[in-house]
């Protein structure tokens, strides 16, 4: 049974930084991509950013660029997403995500990103 685990949520303020980190646990196959996405109140998930597996080429979110940063370790079998200059709006619910070759997507239950002064 796979199951990703998240970490690394919370309260910040604005300006702050937080780091995010999800671990996939159990047989994986076919991975495409790794990545986060974010669901704020009312409004729908959204990408935030993702980790090709092949090449490592990696694509964001423009309103998180030059600030959010994610990783992976392949060996760990994580991916972690480092956000800087946190702003309100970043507040959601983060989820990680594995996106396979084929068959459907493996999600995380989700972590709380607050950001508030």
């Amino acid at each position: 049974q796979v199951q990703l685990v998240e970490s690394g949520g919370g309260l910040v303020q604005p300006g702050g930084s937080l780091g995010l980190s999800c671990t996939a646990r159990g047989n994986i196959f076919n991975v495409n991509a790794m990545g986060w996405y974010r669901q704020a109140p009312g409004k729908e998930r959204e990408l935030v950013a993702v980790i090709v597996t092949s090449g490592g080429r990696t694509v964001y979110a423009d309103s998180v660029k030059g600030r959010f940063t994610i990783s992976r370790n392949s060996a760990r079998n994580t991916v972690d997403l480092q956000m800087n200059n946190l702003k309100i709006e970043d507040t959601a619910v983060y989820y990680c995500n594995v996106a396979r070759i084929q068959g459907e997507p493996y999600w995380g239950k989700g972590t709380l990103v607050t950001v508030s002064s």
